[in-house]
């Protein structure tokens, strides 16, 4: 037997149903949206995997074309691997899922969201999310804190709840906000330089809304009556951890302060066989608890230094950002690059700029779409000074690629003012701290070395938060211990007057309005910093692409003209193109873009189209070409294709019996144009040219 509830949200109203689908899974939850339906499910097997220290949980969102009435394009037509939509869509749901499920749970854990129904003007990502949190929650799996998730726009400073996509090009803001009940837990954003107290705002009204999300999760659940599954809690041997902590506290503290990423994770692996050694393998269960004590030990004495002692591992003070050094120009031939140091994360951006064939093209359940700039995310094992097999990219490249072009697709140019296809390339070559962070501050400096004329500068910069009870730190630029044993990873990106993009994921709760005010000042502090060192080795984008980029002009031509520019299957602009060897990118509103990394070779091509697109003005005169002689009078070319009527009458500045005597065929005349007729038909005269000659050898 269903059960169902439903709430108003924004335009439209969200519909859960437990019951009615997808039955033997753990939990499933049929969500409703206005016209979008997705359905999500959740297993769990009973049984824990044995010796893994991590939670087990895969999370796959899938966009089936059925539920937009289309049919999968390619040889198979069906379904292939998931896009990058999807990709990113299921780590949406995978992040804030996974800090709330028990510390010791370790059962194997698959959620699946299925796009059944879509709605064109809706992004069905939130519904997806809402989905997992009502499958996992309503089911025996122990998920014990429901989560919602909404979609904040800004539009003329209203903040406006799930807005469709005909409303994001006027938002200012569009922001993903994911929260339990007491607080929020992860925030994907990107923004046109908000303020960060706008940001706040932002969020507080997201989290209304989610609350009553929750509410209504909750109320299916007092329905339903469902008993969680117990999870095993781990004890250990109070004797193993009094010996742990007392051989390894200092052994600790030493490894912490020791310099180097590398270094430090070396030692820190031999300290803890050490301390493992110190319990021999005959005793099994004291020998097999050393090591995750030790482990639970490093990360009370990491946190403990930071809130009780005031020190970072490093020594840094807690809004200090690490060591930055910039490099524009290294590679010699890429059409703009740079080398973005930060500490021991670094990250080798360049930038390739490409013409209209070169956008990407998409097709979607929302429709078919292009995109001319892109930004792609390599993370090589050798960043991390580890072996492993190169492939393609993962969702973690894909994601951390997403949230840097985010963050620069604002700053970018109109493609009317720069019809260029812009790919970004960001290789880490040392990662220890955020290297997406990096990839904005190398993109940004590869762009302006480019010549691309972004509107301002803009960098990135992690932020971490440790808490206990009331008493907190906030840390600007973490790395290493900070980022695994921290409560929350912030990530910020913007220019000096606002925020372009923020990506955050909470462990915790009780992250209040001020704390979130003073990270994201903190932050602003920290991308001011970032900036100025950035000023000092490129402060602008050059006044010109380089010599190997394509140089683009621009030209128009009477929309009527486009078929005769482009001729029988596409016979004249195919003989353009193999004569001068240029790129010619024809649009529907007559706007020709031709590419070439020659002028002349670019000069010639305009020369040619413009021949062919030119259209007759009245009282020009054109050196014409006798087409074709009757007896009333004579059909001139003035233009390629562009014939007018040269009557008997306007032939000479006298009376003839024999317009053969005047004109024969293939004849090369100067004539004017005395009149275009509303049929478009051109009436010439070269009596009116004669005559001009007359008047002007008089002046003389």
């Amino acid at each position: 037997m269903s059960e169902k509830v439903s709430l108003s949200l924004g335009e439209r109203e969200l519909s859960i149903e437990i019951g009615k689908v997808a039955k033997q899974a753990d939990g499933a939850a049929l969500m409703r949206y206005g016209d979008t339906a997705v359905l999500v499910t959740a297993c769990s097997e009973k049984s824990p995997k044995e010796k893994i220290d991590f939670f087990p949980m895969t999370c796959d969102y899938r966009e089936y074309t059925y539920a937009a009435g289309k049919i999968p394009g390619g040889f198979f037509k069906r379904e292939g691997r998931p896009t990058e939509k999807e990709i990113l869509t299921s780590r949406l749901i995978d992040r804030p899922l996974r800090p709330l499920f028990p510390q010791h749970y370790r059962c194997e854990t698959q959620v699946i969201a299925m796009v059944l129904s879509a709605e064109p003007e809706m992004n069905p990502d939130v519904i997806a999310i809402n989905g997992a949190s009502a499958a996992l929650y309503l089911s025996d799996i122990p998920f014990h804190h429901p989560i919602g998730a909404v979609r904040v726009g800004l539009i003329d400073e209203e903040f406006i709840l799930n807005p469709a996509f005909p409303q994001s090009d006027p938002s200012t803001l569009n922001m993903v906000v994911v929260g339990t009940e007491e607080a929020i837990v992860m925030v994907e954003a990107r923004g046109r330089e908000v303020e960060e107290e706008k940001i706040v705002e932002a969020l507080e009204f997201g989290h209304e809304a989610i609350r009553q999300i929750i509410n209504k999760i909750k109320e299916l659940a007092e329905r339903l009556n469902i008993t969680k599954r117990t999870v095993e809690v781990l004890s250990f041997d109070p004797e193993v951890e009094r010996l742990v902590e007392e051989k390894g506290t200092e052994k600790i503290l030493d490894v912490l302060r020791t310099p180097g990423k590398l270094a430090s994770e070396l030692k820190m692996k031999a300290c803890r066989e050490e301390i493992i050694q110190m319990f021999p393998e005959e005793d099994e269960e004291k020998h097999a608890q050393a090591g995750p004590v030790f482990d639970r030990l490093k990360e009370k004495i990491f946190r403990r230094e930071l809130l009780e002692e005031g020190k970072r591992p490093d020594g840094r003070a807690f809004n200090e950002i690490r060591s930055i050094g910039t490099e524009v120009s290294l590679l010699p031939r890429t059409h703009g690059s740079a080398l973005f140091t930060r500490g021991e994360t670094q990250a080798l951006v360049t930038v390739t700029l490409g013409t209209g064939e070169d956008v990407q093209r998409l097709d979607d359940i929302t429709g078919e779409s292009s995109k001319a700039f892109m930004l792609h995310f390599n993370f090589p094992p050798f960043s991390v000074g580890e072996v492993a097999f190169l492939r393609g990219p993962r969702r973690r490249e894909i994601g951390h690629g997403v949230l840097a072009e985010r963050a620069i697709s604002p700053i970018l140019p109109d493609e009317s003012s720069f019809p260029y296809t812009i790919r970004v390339v960001s290789d880490i070559l040392e990662s220890n701290g955020s290297s997406s962070m990096a990839t904005v501050c190398g993109g940004v400096m590869a762009l302006q070395d480019a010549g691309v004329p972004i509107h301002t500068p803009i960098a990135g910069v992690a932020m971490g938060l440790v808490k206990e009870g009331d008493d907190y730190v906030i840390l600007s630029d973490i790395a290493g211990f900070e980022d695994h044993y921290g409560d929350m990873d912030f990530k910020v990106a913007g220019s000096a007057k606002g925020i372009t993009a923020l990506q955050m994921d909470i462990k915790i709760g009780g992250v209040t309005r001020e704390i979130m005010s003073q990270v994201l000042q903190q932050a602003r502090e920290g991308r001011l910093h970032i900036l100025s060192k950035m000023a000092e080795t490129i402060s602008e984008p050059r006044p010109t692409i380089s010599s190997f980029a394509p140089r683009i002009t621009t030209i128009h031509i009477p929309v009527s003209k486009i078929g005769e520019v482009i001729g029988p299957g596409g016979k004249v602009i195919r003989s353009i193109i193999e004569e001068t060897g240029v790129k010619i990118d024809i649009q529907d509103d007559g706007a020709v873009k031709i590419a070439s990394t020659e002028g002349q070779a670019a000069e010639k091509a305009i020369e040619l189209i413009e021949q062919i697109a030119a259209t007759a003005e009245i009282g020009k005169i054109y050196l014409g070409k006798v087409k074709k002689v009757v007896e009333f009078g004579a059909f001139v070319e003035i233009l390629p294709g562009t014939e007018g009527l040269l009557h008997i009458s306007e032939i000479a500045d006298r009376r003839i019996c024999d317009i053969r005597s005047e004109v024969r065929l293939g004849d090369k005349i100067l004539v004017k144009v005395l009149n275009i007729d509303d049929q478009n038909k051109i009436r010439l005269s070269r009596r009116a040219v004669l005559e001009e000659e007359r008047r002007a050898q008089e002046h003389q």
